[in-house]
């Protein structure tokens, strides 16, 4: 197996029309469906083709249809709104000429205000625990482990589990866990590239969350999930280069659908970013 394909290149955009982009969705998953947080960080990309000099601070996303990974993706920006100290911008991504997802994102001047912020969960740092290439939990079967180290090859983001699940026997656990992120290579000083890689991992996993207390996981048979909305909230600068926590958190499940919210921290305690998303979990 080769090596993990850089997020930056899986990522890149060809310039079509004015406020019209071409990507690949080529993100190293392999899977039937194109990952969600690949399009939503392309999404993203594509607005800040528009803008300048203003930091997307929001964004919020809604998964309408699931994408091939076959076949190129159109992104059409709406230049919504150019304001005195916020910019809006819509972003519709087409396949097939229909929407597979459809984006707003909000831009701001940077300005100075009040600061607070949550502090920062304990976890064990990412040192102290195995990179999901170096092997999945403890008793999973070895048809299961040899395909999650393969699939975990793909990824171009690094994830490192506090108390990871057993997906080929998965328990009851609670809605809550802390998962250690980065980037495979550094991304470099642009902000729009810092944020789209965020983006992009922000989706990685997050749906698993709301599972834990249902004993269930990827591979539950019956079980029906997909991304159904996704936001993220950009508070201030960050290296994604480097390892952050991600915390996560179920608040609730409900009529075929879970809710999971989490916060994202850099190595020094700082909340950069936060996150939310609804998924489907339908037992057939």
């Amino acid at each position: 197996m080769n090596s993990p394909p850089s997020l930056l290149d899986s990522l890149a955009l060809e310039p079509i029309e004015k406020n019209l982009y071409r990507g690949t969705s080529q993100s190293g998953f392999g899977g039937p469906r194109i990952f969600g947080g690949h399009v939503i960080a392309q999404a993203l990309l594509a607005a800040y083709e528009t803008v300048s000099e203003r930091s997307c601070h929001s964004l919020h996303a809604y998964f309408v249809r699931p994408g091939n990974p076959a076949i190129p993706i159109l992104y059409s920006v709406d230049r919504s709104r150019d304001g005195a100290s916020f910019t809006t911008r819509r972003v519709t991504a087409i396949q097939n000429g229909e929407q597979i997802l459809n984006l707003a994102a909000s831009f701001q001047v940077p300005e100075k205000g009040p600061v607070h912020q949550a502090a920062m969960p304990v976890a064990p740092g990412p040192e102290t625990l195995s990179d999901e290439m170096q092997g999945p939990p403890p008793g999973t079967d070895p048809e299961m482990e040899k395909r999650m180290r393969e699939f975990a090859k793909l990824r171009p983001v690094e994830m490192r589990q506090v108390q990871p699940q057993n997906f080929n026997n998965p328990v009851k656990m609670a809605p809550h866990k802390f998962v250690w992120v980065r980037a495979r290579g550094a991304i470099g000083p642009h902000v729009k590239l810092q944020h789209a890689a965020l983006a992009f991992a922000s989706d990685m996993n997050l749906l698993e969350t709301a599972m834990r207390p249902h004993a269930m996981s990827w591979n539950t048979p019956n079980l029906q999930s997909a991304s159904l909305d996704h936001a993220v909230w950009f508070h201030q600068p960050f290296d994604f280069g480097d390892w952050h926590l991600f915390e996560q958190e179920s608040t609730v499940a409900h009529s075929a659908r879970g809710f999971i919210r989490g916060s994202v921290f850099s190595r020094d305690g700082r909340l950069v970013a936060s996150v939310a998303q609804e998924g489907l979990l339908r037992l057939r």
